[in-house]
């Protein structure tokens, strides 16, 4: 996948302000400060056209990007961050909550875990909620430079264990700083559209 032209469509607070368009596009989900915005610019060959933050919980607003007039990566407000007030928090899930219900152009969702930790129980929350409303979430797994080769097995099992996966084939492993994942995020993308584009000539 050949990304050159990005830019950013609009940062929206409510549904209303989302952009009308028939682009795919694709949800990205994650804790703050679990490296969303250094996910995008890996993904989309930039340094810092999604903007990183050393202040967890900063994103308010649901951020658009167009690639390449072929989709658009969706970001969402960190969830689960201890300083964003409860109120905010549950705002912030409902934000998710109305977009997933409502959104016709979502046709993915990846959900962004610290591979450094086991999942939290705001991650369980988010992954058993998007099953309940039949979706498989792509779970990417940030950090992966920060953990030792040894221990990386443990962790992926306890992704598996805590998720309830059967085995880690909707796992990858990610790295912003060895861009370690890169390759297979941007294959499981491109075969998304594929898809989709071969329908629409259908």
């Amino acid at each position: 996948m050949k990304i050159n032209n990005v830019s950013i469509i609009t940062s929206a607070v409510r549904p209303e302000h989302y952009p009308e368009h028939d682009l795919p596009e694709i949800l990205l989900l994650g804790r703050s400060n679990v490296g969303k915005s250094s996910f995008i610019n890996t993904i989309i060959n930039r340094k810092a056209l999604a903007r990183t933050s050393s202040q967890p919980g900063k994103t308010r607003t649901v951020n658009f990007y167009n690639v390449e007039d072929r989709f658009c990566f969706v970001d969402m407000p960190g969830y689960g961050y201890a300083k964003v007030s409860k109120s905010e928090r549950q705002q912030f899930k409902k934000m998710i909550q109305d977009y997933i219900e409502t959104r016709d152009n979502l046709v993915m969702v990846v959900q962004l875990i610290d591979f450094r930790h086991k999942p939290t129980e705001d991650d369980q929350a988010i992954n058993d909620w998007l099953y309940d409303n039949d979706i498989v979430p792509l779970v990417v797994a940030t950090k992966l430079d920060k953990v030792g080769k040894n221990q990386r097995s443990k962790n992926l099992n306890q992704i598996i264990k805590t998720f309830e996966l059967e085995d880690g084939s909707d796992i990858v492993l990610f790295s912003a700083e060895t861009k370690e994942g890169k390759d297979t995020v941007e294959n499981i993308i491109e075969e998304v559209l594929e898809v989709l584009e071969s329908e629409q000539e259908d």
